[in-house]
């Protein structure tokens, strides 16, 4: 089969793989695409990335083959798969922090969504597979991974209704969260230099949207003057924590999303300590969280029918790539 490997930083070759041997409980996928997620893009550009690799964890594909014991799916369904599944007994599954259990960091798809055929181990078929209706589109059913990371998200910052939210960075993730925090009763602030980015967000329900000046001076209006109640980074790294701390309220959060650049946070501890500032992050979700957006997707709750940009196919995953890079595309969706 043909697989898209990544031979070094911005390397990467369409190449022959081999197709992946299923066992019990387990499933194989034809490919019917997967989303470029910005984590892909962070580990083809990293130096310590190590290879070869096969990157692609959003993936929607058909069912081809079923391990013995497979119950929940036929061959010829069309499905979601995620990567990462926790053993949910451990300490850290006990206690909410699934992403850190031990069986979360090593499980994974074989070899990755930039494939076209994937292996769904038997965990990942029992927790985080999911059967996609005949209304859902594969673009829209690709969301399922990244609006799952979201929600975890938002849970972890506590919105609550009445609270002003600013999210920076409007790509498709922020979009995702401009429509999440609206829902759960907060007046939205996106904040993007990129001016169909932000009226994208304000067509998503964001009370106001546009470059950090603008963004400022409308979280100060929505909030009295208080200051925003939580700011969401989605891109930026280190360097945006000055400036979300300048905007936050006394006993607001600040929290990072996607990891960046910075090897420290550019924010005195006496700041943090005085106004009693929390700073806060997730990685990825739990099968739970993977559930409520599949629901919510397949409901209609959540709109993504405008997030895609850009379509390529797996031999044109690096110029996919660089178009995100350049911020041109909002979203890119990979096809074999």
């Amino acid at each position: 089969m043909k697989a898209v490997v990544f031979r070094g930083p911005g390397r990467l070759a369409a190449e022959d793989w081999p197709r992946p041997a299923i066992g019990d409980g387990e499933v194989l996928l034809r490919l019917n695409g997967c989303g470029l997620c910005g984590s892909d893009i962070a580990k083809i550009v990293d130096p310590a990335t190590r290879t070869p690799a096969v990157f692609g964890h959003e993936v929607v594909g058909e069912v081809v083959t079923i391990g013995a014991g497979v119950t929940g799916c036929v061959i010829g369904d069309r499905v979601v798969a995620a990567h990462h599944v926790p053993c949910g007994d451990c300490h850290y599954c006990r206690r909410g922090s699934e992403t850190m259990c031990r069986a979360f960091k090593a499980s994974n798809l074989d070899p990755g969504g930039f494939a076209e055929y994937v292996r769904v181990p038997a965990p990942n078929v029992r927790h985080a597979m999911f059967r996609v209706p005949r209304h859902v589109t594969d673009e829209a059913a690709s969301f399922v991974e990244p609006l799952a990371c979201c929600l975890r998200a938002v849970r972890r910052v506590r919105i609550e209704r009445g609270d002003t939210a600013v999210v920076v960075g409007l790509g498709s993730i922020g979009c995702l969260f401009v429509q999440l925090l609206r829902r759960a009763g907060a007046a939205v602030v996106g904040c993007d230099p990129v001016a169909e980015r932000a009226e994208l967000a304000r067509r998503l329900g964001a009370a106001a949207a546009g470059p950090p000046a603008d963004a400022e001076a409308a979280q100060r209006e929505l909030s009295g003057g208080r200051g925003a109640d939580q700011v969401i980074v989605t891109g930026g790294g280190a360097d945006v924590l000055p400036w979300a701390a300048e905007i936050l309220r006394d006993g607001g959060t600040v929290h990072f999303f996607a990891g960046g650049a910075g090897d420290a946070l550019p924010l005195r501890l006496e700041t943090l300590y005085h106004r009693e500032l929390t700073v806060s992050a997730t990685y990825s979700s739990s099968p739970a969280d993977l559930a409520e957006a599949f629901g919510l997707l397949t409901a209609g709750e959540i709109a993504v029918d405008r997030l895609v940009t850009h379509r390529v196919s797996l031999g044109r995953l690096a110029a996919g790539v660089e178009l995100m890079r350049r911020r041109e595309a909002l979203k890119v969706y990979v096809t074999p």
